[in-house]
């Protein structure tokens, strides 16, 4: 594995950073967050009280800090955005993953503007760029035989599910404790934490999740006990991961796990599936799969393939399996029941082609990646430099910054609500200090370096850095 640090080192690490106290910013520093804050985002604390009156929690998306307030972006433009109070920032929340181009790619973007000019966003029937790009996809990722688009990861999680249960006859779908797979009903279940359950599950009725079981990362005898159990209620339809772990690798996984879940899925008659909403076209033009050279049965998308454009998901797979998703009006006598008006739209599909055409043009996965490597090597060092206990490592691309690792925490821990309240409050005081020196992350605490990312704009970002860390006491 391409990695700054080993599995081992990294999983210490975190271990050791939950078990001191937690290193705060200093409270004047704090003061003049605040301050920088309220000076220079005038029109964005102004929206935001707007939006409060209009939005639930004045806030449509999960990925925006909320402290001191949300700020409220105007454009995207390479390596950077601005908000709508003109202060510019080097972006590493690349919308959650899908950027690796670099945001408003010309390419993409013109030729999108051409289609809608010429011919419409779209007619709500088949277009001849739902062929070309899956032929794309395929060329890249050989596991996928047929390939159906849907409207987002979530969309496609929920398909991967029904296409396993359909297929297979069997009822449990096993997760990773700790995953993220979407928001629907069965998977808000053991998220973010291992151990969590149904603890963020407000609004879903138990049996929704009854066909549900969820593993701790990493653990091989509980996840052969699971299958045991399973076989005497009909048996486990698939297990479903992210490669790289659970929130993006920020729960890393073993040598030889994703290897030791292909084969217990051959020896049960269970599918496979690989959530690649964030590492398809990033971690590898072949994703994790060929990052970690294990073949799933089922492969998930989301907006990654769309390089950010709306209404983006797919799954593709094995040919045997994908044939329950066979559309139109007539099909295969079992089928699997999908929908989507927007799926495969011709705005978003043009985007996938051109974004995948041009990420192989480019070698923006290994130039990202070497971006990220130099990125996370020298945020290690400068802990290093102020003697601060926190951690950094990185999957190519895919960014993990540690200062207070809520994530890392276990429900056995000694408080651990305190200690999860505490550790996110600090990361979300981090995030934003680094807003204040015009850098953007995701939550505080991830990110991802795009071919837009030059060494210009990594030292600048390492000043930075360099600044906010000087804070800690």
């Amino acid at each position: 594995m391409r990695n700054t640090m080993d599995y081992e080192e990294v999983t210490n690490r975190l271990r050791t950073l939950i078990s001191k106290p937690i290193r705060k910013i200093d409270p004047e520093k704090i003061k003049f967050i605040i301050k920088d804050y309220d000076e220079k985002r005038k029109k964005s604390k102004e929206h935001y009280e707007l939006a409060k009156k209009l939005i639930p929690g004045g806030l449509e998306h999960n990925l925006s800090l909320k402290w001191p307030f949300p700020i409220t972006m105007d454009k995207a433009e390479g390596a950077y955005m601005w908000d709508i109070d003109g202060n510019r920032y080097i972006d590493f929340l690349s919308m959650g993953g899908p950027i690796i181009l670099g945001h408003n790619y010309p390419v993409i973007r013109d030729n999108i503007i051409e289609l809608i000019k010429e011919k419409g966003p779209g007619t709500g029937v088949t277009s001849e760029w739902e062929t070309k790009t899956i032929k794309e996809i395929k060329k890249h990722i050989p596991s996928i035989e047929k390939f159906r688009f849907h409207q987002s990861g979530t969309e496609a999680n929920i398909s991967a599910f029904r296409v396993a249960r359909t297929f297979t006859g069997k009822p449990y779908i096993v997760k990773i404790g700790g995953s993220y797979h979407g928001w629907s009903s069965e998977m808000v279940y053991d998220m973010h934490i291992p151990g969590t359950r149904a603890l963020e599950a407000h609004g879903i009725p138990p049996e929704h999740q009854k066909w549900v079981k969820a593993c701790p990362p990493n653990d091989e005898k509980k996840m052969k006990r699971i299958f045991r159990n399973a076989e005497k209620k009909g048996g486990v339809a698939a297990v479903i991961v992210e490669a790289l772990g659970g929130e993006s690798g920020t729960h890393p996984v073993k040598p030889g796990w994703n290897k030791f879940l292909r084969e217990i899925c051959d020896e049960h008659g269970s599918l496979l599936i690989f959530d690649e909403v964030v590492t398809a076209f990033r971690l590898s033009m072949g994703g994790a799969q060929e990052y970690f050279d294990v073949k799933p049965d089922l492969t998930t998308f989301g907006k990654i393939i769309g390089h950010g454009y709306p209404s983006c998901g797919g799954i593709g797979g094995r040919e045997d399996a994908m044939a329950v998703l066979a559309g139109g009006i007539e099909g295969v006598s079992k089928k699997a029941y999908t929908g989507g008006t927007l799926a495969a739209n011709p705005v978003t599909v043009m985007a996938a082609y051109y974004a995948i055409k041009e990420i192989e043009r480019t070698n923006a996965v290994e130039k990202s990646g070497r971006a990220g490597d130099r990125l996370i090597n020298e945020i290690n060092q400068l802990f290093e430099k102020y003697e601060l206990p926190f951690v950094a490592w990185n999957y190519k691309s895919i960014l993990h910054v540690e200062t207070g690792a809520p994530l890392a925490l276990r429900m056995t821990d000694p408080d651990f609500l305190n200690q999860l309240n505490e550790r996110k409050k600090l990361m979300d005081e981090f995030g934003a200090a680094l807003n204040t020196q015009g850098v953007n992350v995701l939550a505080g605490s991830r990110g991802y370096t795009t071919l837009s990312h030059t060494d210009d704009i990594i030292d600048t970002a390492l000043m930075a850095y360099d600044e906010v860390l000087k804070w800690f006491v």
